[in-house]
């Protein structure tokens, strides 16, 4: 009688209990890929593999949509999961050198959690007079990410930044040129390299060099071809722009277009609060 009241006293609860079921989810991105091609060349051999070379999986489960392909790996509870994370990035490497058109697939995206995370929360970012609507988005994509036991996925609605160059059909055609010479243009130039110091005097400065440019005015002075002796840069033949990506999703609030911003809660972040914490009071 004593005992059994002081014990339920004294047990933790919370609304949104640990639900320990190991999963690691793997999203695989093929650019331009339908979801058949998707499924029958990357979803398919993955999860024929990993039966084969991932230990102690309980099922799979696995969803191929324009391009990208998300594959959910269900292991059984008692599994180490970082050795099984260890297993699946060797495996998903593996895979990708056997991908068609090796340069178009990008590197797998490995995202561990434990059971279904719950939503702890939303948060709106609407848009009003005095503010655009794509600054919602980056605000809402880029918030506070510290606080321990707490998620933010990327946020829904909005529209995300693209810096775009549309070209002119008639001026490249005027000056013998395709849209393969400008990517080729772009690629040989727009390079993030390593630039270092220079030593005049007594002073070693930084150096900056023009291959990457920092604004739109100085993206649209790069050269693309030199013709019958005149150079031809990218504003004669395309326009650059700050645009955005076709918008996917569309949230409301109030009537209002907004960005939805889901707080999930994160079990390891909590735990690495009370780490940092008692190492901070040790």
């Amino acid at each position: 009688m004593i005992i059994g009241p002081l014990a339920a006293w004294r047990t933790p609860t919370d609304i949104f209990p640990d639900i320990r079921i190991p999963i690691i989810s793997v999203v695989w991105q093929y650019t331009d890929s339908p979801p058949d091609q998707m499924a029958g060349r990357i979803a398919t051999p993955f999860q024929r593999a990993l039966t084969t070379t991932v230990n102690d999986i309980e099922h799979i489960e696995a969803n191929s949509y324009n391009g990208v392909g998300i594959i959910k790996i269900f292991f059984q509870s008692n599994v180490d999961i970082r050795t099984a994370n260890a297993q699946v990035t060797a495996i998903s490497q593996t895979l990708l050198k056997q991908c068609p058109r090796r340069h178009a697939a990008a590197d797998p995206e490995l995202l561990r959690f434990d059971g279904p995370d719950p939503a702890a929360g939303a948060i709106g970012r609407g848009s009003h007079r005095n503010r655009t609507f794509r600054p919602c988005r980056n605000l809402g994509a880029h918030p506070a990410r510290h606080y321990p036991g707490a998620a933010m996925p990327f946020p829904f609605g909005g529209k995300f930044r693209q810096i775009q160059i549309d070209l002119d059909s008639s001026a490249m055609q005027a000056r013998g040129l395709s849209g393969q010479d400008v990517a080729n243009a772009l690629a040989a130039q727009n390079l993030i390299l390593p630039v270092g110091t220079q030593k005049i005097g007594a002073f070693e400065y930084s150096i900056q060099l023009n291959n990457a440019p920092a604004k739109l005015e100085d993206l649209a002075n790069l050269p693309i071809k030199s013709v019958n002796g005149a150079i031809v840069y990218l504003r004669d033949i395309a326009q650059v722009r700050d645009g955005n990506s076709p918008q996917t999703n569309i949230v409301h609030v109030d009537g209002n277009r907004s960005v939805l911003l889901q707080v999930l809660k994160n079990r390891h972040g909590i735990d690495a609060g009370h780490r940092r914490r008692h190492q901070a009071t040790s």
